[in-house]
């Protein structure tokens, strides 16, 4: 692992890695700052067990530098005055989540005297942010009795929309999803709220989740919404349009991309191509892919915007130039013959350089 910290710039090249461990809470965590050349590191706290690893400690430091860089990247096209990073808790939040753990969580991040700033991601909520916030002033995500903005699941999915929106405009003509058949892998903190947007769009939606209660619940508030048994199962729907992969990263592989029936690929998911050359993969299909850290940026425009005094029609307002910006990707991507992440991850860099 040390090669790809020092030695690897696209894996690798991070400024900071904290391994945390308080014994009487249980807490076990990596943070991994990617970037502070456009300001403090921000981004969320994944709680997470790695299931069927042989070593889960190996797995989240991997998934913590992914990740970080991910947030480089997402923050500078978002046009935030911050850098990358993340971190990540191991252990089942269900079994091993506590006030105790989390607060020594807090204590570790606050040590770092504002170069990480914090936030939700999978398996953390705007409640354990409360908590973590109690020992750690460098803390979004909070709920708005504690001077937060809440959930930001909800600019998370409208971001996404609007990039939905955008490779909807490149690719037919028209941003109007209505009449679209849209699958949806994943429909937890936001897949159930891009379903709504989508629905209400009326566009055709088609959803899978591990998770059968969350399947239920978005085919109760939507009954012609179609459930599917797995995402295997989803990415083959004849002639969709879309896939939105919302759950964890990696969807887009070697053995799903020559099964994708859809031209269009955007969703909530970090880290969806399992690794670089699948997006040449993609483009070599066809199939047209709206980078992730590009269109999910959503979520962190709100949590940024909670630093300034948070204001819900302001961070809703930046969230919408997700569209802008999508399409800008697209255009450069077409007009220098490269695969949109790769245009995307130019003009990023560009503004990371900038900023150093």
């Amino acid at each position: 692992m040390l090669d790809i910290l020092f030695r690897s710039e696209t894996e690798g090249g991070h400024e900071q890695v904290v391994l945390c461990q308080d014994r009487d809470s249980g807490l076990r965590a990596v943070i991994a700052i990617h970037s502070t050349a456009l300001g403090p590191a921000l981004g969320g706290t994944r709680f997470h067990a790695y299931p069927g690893e042989a070593r889960p400690e190996a797995a989240a430091l991997h998934d913590a530098l992914n990740l970080a860089r991910g947030m480089s990247y997402k923050n500078a096209l978002a046009g935030l005055a911050h850098g990358g990073g993340k971190a990540v808790i191991i252990g089942d939040p269900a079994q091993d989540k506590s006030e105790e753990l989390l607060l020594a969580y807090g204590r570790f991040v606050d040590s770092l005297g504002g170069r990480y700033v914090t936030a939700c991601d999978v398996g953390t909520y705007v409640q354990d942010m409360d908590v973590v916030a109690r020992t750690c002033r460098w803390t979004t995500g909070r709920s708005p009795e504690n001077g937060g903005a809440g959930d930001s699941s909800v600019l998370t999915a409208f971001g996404v929309f609007q990039g939905m929106r955008a490779a909807s405009e490149y690719r037919w003509g028209t941003a109007d999803p209505a009449g679209r058949r849209v699958a949806v892998a994943g429909v937890g903190k936001v897949g159930h709220l891009l379903v709504d947007h989508l629905v209400e769009a009326g566009a055709e939606v088609f959803v899978t989740d591990v998770r059968p209660e969350a399947v239920e619940r978005v085919r109760a508030a939507h009954p012609d919404v179609v459930a599917v048994a797995d995402a295997d199962e989803l990415i083959r729907i004849p002639n969709l349009d879309v896939y939105a992969p919302c759950a964890l990263g990696g969807a887009l592989n070697d053995a799903t991309v020559p099964a994708l029936t859809a031209s269009v690929v955007c969703g909530a998911a970090n880290n969806q191509l399992a690794h670089p050359g699948i997006g040449k993969d993609l483009a070599a299909r066809g199939v047209l892919y709206a980078p992730d850290y590009v269109v999910n940026s959503g979520g962190v425009i709100q949590v940024a915007d909670e630093l300034r005094g948070f204001d819900f029609a302001r961070a809703k307002k930046q969230a919408a130039r997700i569209h802008d910006t999508t399409l800008e990707i697209f255009r450069l991507a077409e007009r220098e013959d490269v695969p949109p992440v790769t245009a995307a991850d130019r003009i990023a860099e560009q503004r990371m350089a900038a900023g150093r």
